[in-house]
């Protein structure tokens, strides 16, 4: 499994993030720009994730974001997991939404 760190990601030139954590979750802290497909509902919305373009797959910590990415890779998808999920966005200074 691809994996990238939050700052590697946010150096990147418009990267396709796409964030699994619950809707409640983003109450807290969200990443700017980020598109929101919640895991418990992922499935349904499959077709809405680029096949032409990396995809940079984002949680709370990191472990359902790593799930996703697997399934991913699996489907033919570039998908790469960011480490730490929003905790280590959040602590590395990065730009949230609050």
């Amino acid at each position: 499994m691809q994996q990238i760190t939050p700052l590697e990601v946010s150096a990147l030139d418009a990267p396709v993030i796409i964030d699994v954590r619950e809707a409640n979750e983003l109450e807290a802290a969200r990443v700017p720009g980020a598109t929101h497909i919640a895991m418990s509902s992922f499935l349904e919305h499959l077709g809405e994730i680029p096949r032409e373009e990396t995809v940079y797959i984002l949680c709370h910590a990191g472990s359902r974001s790593a799930q996703v990415t697997n399934y991913l890779e699996q489907q033919g998808y570039d998908a790469v997991n960011i480490t730490g999920g929003i905790t280590e966005w959040a602590a590395s200074g990065l730009p949230v939404e609050r």
